[in-house]
């Protein structure tokens, strides 16, 4: 099984390496994660220390966004920052611009926009 993780985070890393001269990571409390005890054998699975190093080796550029950007509460259209957004809301909707979109999807592209900004690209 190690190998196969092994494996699997070369492809992945090699891929993302190929695609994107830059790469915007978020910073996770991936040891404040591991205390959670429902999430701790999903996140120790996901090796992201491990992800971490290989795309830092691999990429032209790797930025890391701060922990407290609220990439998940801020809509990616128009900027709106929704503070009473919960975990259980799967969906984001912005009560700005009426965007829906999948909550994941929306702090990827805050992500994406924001490691643009902070390496002047945007």
């Amino acid at each position: 099984i190690a190998n196969l993780r092994a494996d699997a985070t070369h492809k992945l890393t090699t891929r993302l390496a190929q695609k994107a001269c830059t790469i915007a990571l978020e910073t996770l409390n991936v040891v404040g994660m591991l205390k959670n005890r429902r999430l701790a054998r999903a996140i120790a699975d996901a090796a992201f220390s491990e992800i971490i190093r290989q795309l830092s080796y691999k990429a032209g550029q790797v930025v890391r966004v701060d922990p407290f950007y609220p990439s998940s509460k801020t809509c990616h259209v128009c900027g709106a920052v929704n503070h009473d957004l919960t975990l259980a809301e799967r969906v984001w909707a912005c009560p700005a611009c009426g965007t829906r979109l999948d909550r994941d999807l929306n702090a990827a592209r805050n992500i994406r926009d924001e490691g643009l900004r902070l390496v002047g690209a945007a």
